[in-house]
């Protein structure tokens, strides 16, 4: 039996992922979490070999639980279930430790195919997200500015782009609007863009929103 813990901040998407998983009779659903602190309690607790993982979440964000989770040596698989587009996400989460990606608008087949694959101990990836890996090697100097971003930028970057206001993504990410303010800046810095309009630009360009 593969043990599987969910973790979405919308109950309505854990909903619509566990009843897809319950039609695999060698899948178990054992826990959900809405966040970080939620998951760290319940993992304490509850079997997990497969950790369901959103990358969009008040608070930590799934890239940096997964950072979190490599820190504690956790020998929990990370399969990351993400409506951001796998051409700006997906490899950047495998770096980060994470051993599939998939979207959630796909086919639910997809999604009990990849659970049990990272099960396995191995890595799953689609037909696009393996030829983006190979260009990656072969090609790694035409990787866009935004893949020199830390986590919390690419999160600022993609709240601003999305017309949040920084009190907002502050409270988002539980964090003083001063610090958002200066990941806003560092973000600016880094991609050589003077105002919100032109990152807001620069996210629709590039596919991140």
């Amino acid at each position: 039996m593969i043990h599987v813990v969910l973790c979405d901040d919308h109950a309505v998407v854990r909903r619509g992922i566990r009843d897809t998983l319950s039609e695999a009779v060698d899948i178990k659903v054992t826990g959900e979490a809405g966040g970080y602190a939620e998951l760290r309690e319940l993992l304490r607790s509850t079997p997990c070999d497969v950790l369901l993982l959103d990358l969009s979440m008040p608070g930590r964000g799934g890239l940096e639980v997964m950072t979190a989770l490599n820190e504690s040596d956790s020998p929990v698989k990370v399969l990351v279930v993400s409506m951001f587009p796998a051409d700006q996400y997906a490899i950047r989460c495998l770096r980060a430790g994470a051993k599939g990606y998939v979207s959630k608008a796909g086919d639910p087949d997809e999604l009990i195919a990849a659970t049990r694959t990272v099960a396995q101990g191995r890595k799953y990836v689609t037909a696009e997200v393996a030829q983006m890996l190979a260009d990656s090697v072969s090609r790694p100097s035409l990787e866009a500015p935004h893949a020199a971003l830390s986590e919390r930028e690419l999160q600022t970057l993609v709240k601003i782009a999305s017309g949040q206001r920084l009190s907002d993504i502050a409270e988002e990410l539980m964090l003083s609007p001063k610090t958002v303010s200066v990941y806003r800046t560092r973000v600016m810095e880094k991609l050589g863009l003077p105002t919100n309009a032109a990152l807001t630009v620069y996210a629709i360009r590039n596919n991140l929103i």
